[in-house]
């Protein structure tokens, strides 16, 4: 790679720090306002000092990666997206639940429409970028393929095509903390919450601590994409049948097909089951969530899968739980708190059929307001043989099954510690 120039680094020389208030022209936010001018623009990243509003930057996870490219030459760090022509393809809300307090606190429900609800902020020079993208898709997959075959699904050439394509809505979430709800829904206050996540990533973000009166984060963790199947307009009536799946990335499953866990099976099963929902008069809704291997990580992940196979007595449902928690110090460190937002953010009152066993996902929506009506497990025959430990050991710490629960004397270490799947 050729060095970059020896203007690029002239020009990023003076180190401008951000850790306390600086000049004047940022707009105030009010979170949970009703429309979008009383709100405020969210403006992060930005060469303006003066307009930052909030702490951190846009893109999550993928901002270290502009960081690069701007240490690379590749990118000028003064540029501003074109957003010509990148309006949602289908309009979400706005609903009532996107001002009702402490209902929406990790992504912004008017990230989507940038252009049409800042558009006076956006001419006087503020760098405001979307952290929600709405447009439409294919979703090909050889699972569903094979539904066809066997005549579980039939295509209809409006949501699912001969060729096995089905027709989604997908949005992509990135991740917005209004500091001070956060902070409610873990049970902490938000000073602790601002302390332990400044000291959490080596500093990353003084303004944590420095900043109180900043009180909207971009962390810089994955978001979030959500798949539609039929109108998204729909998902708000509660009149309409939906069917939905609150998935968890797992890469080795949802990817290349690994069996050790169930994590692809019940996805494509979930996928399925939107489908035929939406086929039948429904709506179906998958929310596909960046939190891998629990959140702890697929390194810790992998470290996990070694121990539970080498350990005495080979891999048991007694000690699913324990090899976990002796190598990362915890269970699961995703905390379902927050997962709900996404769903409110699409105005979702009830849902009709939950495709998910886990204890911890639905008690998080329930206990936000929704209504579950009903659970859908999955089918033993999608279960892999290399799984069924995994199966075995959260059944008997507390999820859902309409089955037989495997004996909790023998999983006694399982005991009380459910798991998402």
């Amino acid at each position: 790679m050729s060095t970059p120039p020896e203007t690029t680094v002239k020009a990023s020389s003076h180190i401008r720090l951000t850790s306390h208030a600086g000049g004047f022209g940022a707009r105030a936010i009010r979170w949970g306002a009703a429309t979008p001018l009383e709100r405020g623009p969210l403006v992060g990243t930005t060469t303006t000092r003066s307009h930052r509003n909030v702490i951190g930057t846009h893109s999550g996870s993928y901002s270290v990666y502009r960081a690069l490219a701007v240490a690379a030459g590749a990118l000028d760090k003064n540029h501003k997206a074109d957003l010509t022509n990148t309006a949602p393809t289908d309009r979400i809300g706005p609903y009532p639940s996107w001002s009702e307090p402490g209902r929406i606190v990790s992504l912004d429900p008017w990230g989507a429409e940038i252009g049409s609800n800042f558009a006076d902020e956006l001419a006087a020079g503020y760098d405001i970028k979307p952290t929600i993208a709405v447009t439409k898709a294919h979703v090909i997959l050889p699972e569903i393929m094979e539904a066809i075959q066997k005549g579980r699904l039939k295509p209809d050439g409006k949501l699912l095509t001969a060729g096995g394509a089905a027709m989604v809505t997908k949005a992509a979430v990135e991740p917005v903390w209004y500091l001070p709800e956060v902070a409610k829904r873990f049970g902490c206050s938000e000073t602790d919450l601002r302390r332990v996540l400044f000291e959490e990533t080596g500093g990353m973000y003084p303004e944590l601590v420095t900043r109180s009166d900043l009180e909207v984060f971009l962390p810089p963790i994955g978001g979030l994409t959500v798949y539609i199947f039929g109108n998204p307009q729909d998902l708000a009536n509660p009149d309409v049948q939906l069917t939905a799946r609150v998935h968890d990335e797992c890469n080795g499953s949802d990817v290349f097909g690994s069996d050790i866990c169930t994590c692809r099976p019940y996805l494509t099963h979930a996928i399925e089951e939107c489908i035929l929902g939406a086929q039948n008069g429904g709506v179906g809704l998958c929310a596909y969530y960046r939190k891998e291997g629990r959140a702890l990580g697929e390194v810790t992940k992998f470290l996990v899968y070694n121990a539970r196979k080498r350990q005495v007595g080979g891999d048991t449902a007694s000690n699913y739980f324990a090899r976990t928690e002796c190598v990362a110090g915890v269970q699961d460190m995703r905390f379902q708190q927050l997962m709900p937002d996404v769903l409110h953010w699409f105005g979702i009152r009830k849902i009709h059929r939950l495709v998910s066993m886990s204890n911890m996902k639905y008690d998080a929506i329930t206990q936000s307001g929704i209504e579950v009506v009903e659970r859908v497990n999955i089918p033993a025959e999608l279960i892999p043989a290399d799984a069924q430990v995994e199966m075995d050991a959260k059944m008997a710490a507390g999820y859902f099954t309409p089955g037989v629960v495997p004996d909790a004397s023998e999983l006694q270490k399982a005991k009380g510690r459910g798991l998402d799947e």
